[in-house]
């Protein structure tokens, strides 16, 4: 099976680079893509390793790493103790002499207890020794709602991670799309923050098979259109193309676009959307105030593209609460396929000051 190039309105757009053949692709879910990444980097290279809680036998919290442990044995696939500082630490501590750790929390909300050997010893390091110190390691993590985790387990917290220097953050949306950032990311140099939305581990889609890297800072244009740009992350990319869908019928094209990696950011590819529709909405899970929309609005209103809009700059996010548990409240909570179809229709309406 390969994959046809069609860049037209309503389609997604190729994975191959222009004038590059297709490559062959095998169709399997999020999760499914996440470990053939992990296997084919533990595969290629004998420094990559697994860390975290219960992913050896018991194959992770959400079954991702599930044969890894069998395959590779228990020096590769390493179950650590219940304390994510400390897989945080030793993870860069393994980085630092030559490894290639991708360590996983089995929530991304834990993140915050190694926030400090992340932010202030991770994404530092390389900075203070002046480029001769690399941190290679990858800090894996499901985020977000959908599955009744409540409010410790359930948050978007990417922003956090996206305002530090020396950090790379990545939130991928299809299969496809996580097998080739989670394989550049093992690869690259420095720190990453890799952000699995936890409801897409069952989403299939066609995965290229064998070597695929989509380079770190690459947005993607899932959805090309003239009418408004929405751009979205993460969970919300599936959900803006439903709600695109539905617009397309009554005449509405709008361009979606998925940043995929929040640093670096593809600043140019939301910029020219922008300028070439004239309208923007920008739509995460995470709570709105001090979401990583916000950044990107700024940085489109700062660019050549301010003087063709023709409405303000439109942000949907999540709700100024924590995640309920109630699953009806839950997803009252964050923005849904009609959320994102009403705004675009309020949007189209607007004109500029």
């Amino acid at each position: 099976m390969t994959i046809s190039q069609q860049p037209q309105s309503g389609a997604t757009t190729s994975m191959a680079p222009e004038g590059a053949s297709q490559p062959v692709v095998q169709e399997m879910t999020y999760a499914e893509a996440v470990r053939a990444a992990l296997r084919e980097e533990m595969q290629r290279d004998e420094r990559v390793f697994l860390m975290g809680e219960d992913i050896g036998i018991y194959g992770g919290a959400f079954g991702v790493t599930r044969g890894l442990f069998e395959e590779f044995g228990e020096k590769r696939v390493r179950d650590t103790p219940i304390s994510e500082a400390v897989i945080a630490g030793s993870a860069i501590g393994a980085a630092l002499t030559g490894m290639r750790p991708v360590a996983e929390f089995q929530f991304s909300d834990f993140m915050a207890i190694g926030m400090d050997q992340i932010v202030n010893q991770g994404a530092k390091i390389r900075y203070m020794f002046g480029g001769k110190a690399q941190v290679p390691v990858v800090f894996r993590g499901p985020l977000g709602s959908g599955t009744g985790a409540a409010a410790q387990h359930s948050q978007s917290l990417e922003a956090w991670f996206a305002h530090v220097p020396g950090l790379k953050v990545v939130l991928p949306s299809t299969p496809a799309d996580v097998k080739g950032l989670l394989i550049a990311s093992i690869r690259d140099p420095n720190p990453v923050i890799f952000l699995e939305h936890k409801v897409l581990y069952r989403q299939k889609g066609p995965v290229p098979v064998g070597e695929w890297q989509i380079p770190l800072g690459q947005a993607d244009v899932k959805r090309t259109g003239q009418h408004l740009t929405i751009i979205a992350l993460s969970i919300m990319v599936p959900r803006a193309l439903a709600a695109a869908e539905r617009l397309a019928q009554e005449g509405i094209e709008a361009e979606v676009i998925d940043p995929r990696t929040l640093r670096p950011l593809d600043e140019e590819t939301l910029v020219e959307s922008a300028r070439k529709t004239g309208r923007v909405l920008i739509v995460h899970e995470a709570v709105l105030s001090g979401g990583f929309g916000g950044e990107i609005a700024a940085r489109i209103a700062a660019s050549r593209a301010f003087y063709y809009l023709d409405a303000p700059i439109v942000r949907l996010g999540g709700a100024e609460s924590p995640i309920p548990f109630n699953p009806i409240l839950e997803k009252r909570a964050t923005p849904q396929e009609e959320d994102i179809y009403q705004a675009a229709h309020r949007l189209l309406q607007q004109q500029a000051v």
